[in-house]
């Protein structure tokens, strides 16, 4: 029975993330289960999904850059920002040329602030954002540092466009929508979004629901997967007992930051952070221990 570990999900338009990881907890039988980065319900794409003790590793996955394709509809806006909201506004426009597009997303690359929506998870004084806007309530928001890492124009016609975004945690691509729609002088909504990768996780390999039901044991990936990012320390016995225990080491590598370790049969432990101390010794601390069994 698998206990621990990691799944490329292809969510579907029309569930909610929440629906999907009651989908994933019923077919393996696990209380223990999460996923890292929502997707609105309408959108499509790469959720990550972790299940048992891979569940303490969602932080390091949230905080991954993470790239969409978006489908953009020009002349009016919504209350959510998407077009499954009520239309609050129509406005004709004049299309767009190329130039003009090209100038537009690329006047977004780097980083800059934005105000989330009302229709967001945010809580202000414990009540999420959409709850309020549900009620008929807008509050201030503060705004948010993002970045964006690229972006670039796919197709254009006059009543849309496809656009291709990388972007940093916390960037709301609604949002996005409105402020491109804005730099064109005429309102803008999002009208699809697929989100095609989430750290290492892409959408080529993800895998559809009926596809994880269908053979749920090859679904899973190893929970160390989801730290492609981070470099690999190999320990001794004594070492893994060690850190297992919750004690640091002294060890050989120069390096500094976080690591992810493994023992030596390279079974993966953990997370642990190299810290150069002054005498020119490094420090391995153990930060999160995920099998301190084995």
């Amino acid at each position: 029975m698998i206990q621990s570990g990691v799944i490329n999900v292809l969510k579907p338009p029309g569930m909610t993330s929440h629906d999907v990881v009651s989908f994933v907890r019923r077919l393996y039988g696990l209380k223990r289960v999460g996923h890292a980065g929502t997707l609105d319900p309408a959108a499509a794409g790469v959720l990550p999904v972790f299940l048992g003790t891979a569940t303490r590793l969602v932080e390091y996955l949230a905080d991954a850059d993470k790239s969409y394709r978006v489908e953009m509809t020009f002349g009016l806006a919504t209350d959510t920002g998407d077009d499954t909201g009520q239309v609050i506004d129509r406005r004709p426009y004049i299309p767009p040329t190329a130039v003009q597009l090209q100038a537009a997303l690329l006047a977004f690359i780097g980083t800059s602030e934005q105000i989330p929506p009302m229709y967001s998870a945010i809580k202000i004084d414990g009540k999420k954002l959409y709850e309020l806007a549900r009620a008929g309530q807008i509050v201030e928001r503060k705004p948010r540092k993002i970045t964006i890492e690229a972006i670039s124009l796919v197709t254009a016609t006059e009543t849309n466009i496809v656009f291709d975004v990388t972007c940093s945690k916390g960037t709301y691509i609604r949002t996005l929508c409105a402020d491109i729609g804005h730099i064109l002088n005429c309102l803008a909504v999002m009208s699809f979004l697929v989100r095609m990768r989430v750290g290492s996780f892409r959408l080529e390999q993800a895998l559809t629901l009926e596809e994880i039901a269908a053979n749920p044991g090859q679904a899973v990936q190893a929970a160390d997967t989801v730290l492609t990012h981070l470099p690999a320390r190999v320990l001794s016995k004594q070492q893994s007992q060690a850190v297992k225990n919750g004690q640091s080491i002294s060890c050989g590598s120069n390096g500094v930051g976080l690591v992810k370790m493994y023992d030596w049969q390279n079974n993966f432990i953990g997370i642990g952070r190299e810290i150069c101390q002054v005498e020119g010794q490094t420090t391995l601390t153990p930060v999160k221990i995920l099998n301190p069994d084995r």
